[in-house]
């Protein structure tokens, strides 16, 4: 009798254990719900008294190219610009090397080579920002002055340094895709005969696909907010970019370079707001793409 009370006991302590772990974990999934419905809230808000208080026409801010808000100037069309390009083309110069990496570890399988490999990308994922935008100016700029002329500050720059910072989660999201196909399926495909090169053209490369789209759908959203080290080596002059050289801005080199300077409540305070808007809509469909694609893998 004494036993089963004991035993009776131990299950309500650990029964009421439960509950307060699962009011704890409901607790914070509520407080981070809250606090990322505030930001959107206060984001669209702030970003909406541009159009709404300020009377500035929403065509004219997606279509213009003058963005001078002191004088009236509210074109946006040339930032949007310049973060679709140099956000295109660092995902387009860092994805093959991702791409190669993945495979490298997933099925070439080196066991030294796998482990020198992995601290590499452990240490890129480790490093500031700031630390890659002086690595752009130090090296980079310098280098591209030298093969093309000009200052060396523009589009590329920006893009190469925006690759190298978005290489890591690429590869790692790229390792995840290769690994998620069942080892079943190329043992099998072995044992019928198939190289293991065929194996990866025709059977684990169209199943990894969806996620592999993931991982670059996750990639373009990272650089497109990417601040910092874009700003130190893109040029910050806001043009319509014409070739590669040509210096740039985006849409959060001139919020981080602007907020600081603007009077609270004026027009141009408001102008950076509606920017962030926009580059927070556009970072949601990079996240709704990716959802989709995931859902469309599963």
């Amino acid at each position: 009798m004494n036993s089963v009370q004991t035993d009776l006991k131990k299950r309500s302590i650990a029964s009421k254990k439960e509950k307060r772990g699962k009011c704890l974990t409901f607790l914070c999934v509520g407080i981070s719900v809250v606090i990322m419905a505030a930001l959107i809230f206060l984001i669209t808000y702030k970003g909406l008294l541009l159009f709404l208080q300020d009377k500035v026409s929403l065509p004219a801010f997606l279509s213009g190219i003058k963005w001078d808000p002191e004088n009236g100037h509210f074109g946006a069309l040339a930032m949007i610009c310049g973060s679709i390009f140099v956000t295109t083309l660092a995902v387009l110069l860092a994805f093959p090397f991702s791409f190669g990496t993945a495979i490298f570890i997933s099925e070439i399988k080196p066991a030294r080579g796998k482990k020198y490999l992995r601290l590499a990308i452990e240490l890129l994922i480790g490093i500031p920002a700031v630390v890659y935008g002086f690595v752009g100016i130090s090296i980079v700029v310098p280098l591209l002055r030298f093969i093309f002329g000009g200052t060396g500050f523009g589009l590329l720059a920006g893009a190469i340094v925006l690759a190298i910072m978005v290489l890591p989660t690429m590869s790692t999201l790229c390792v995840d895709a290769f690994k998620s196909v069942p080892e079943s399926y190329r043992k099998t495909s072995r044992a019928l005969g198939a190289t293991q090169w065929q194996t990866l053209q025709r059977i684990v490369l169209p199943i990894a696909l969806p996620q592999i789209i993931v991982a670059v759908l996750f990639a373009l959203a990272q650089a497109f907010g990417e601040a910092i080290a874009v700003q130190m080596v893109l040029g910050n002059a806001i043009l319509l970019p014409k070739h590669l050289m040509s210096p740039a801005a985006t849409l959060t080199s001139v919020i981080t370079s602007g907020m600081g300077d603007s009077i609270r409540g004026s027009v141009e305070n408001d102008a950076l707001w509606s920017l962030a808007l926009l580059l927070l809509l556009i970072s949601l469909l990079f996240n709704l793409a990716a959802h989709f694609a995931m859902r469309r893998r599963s």
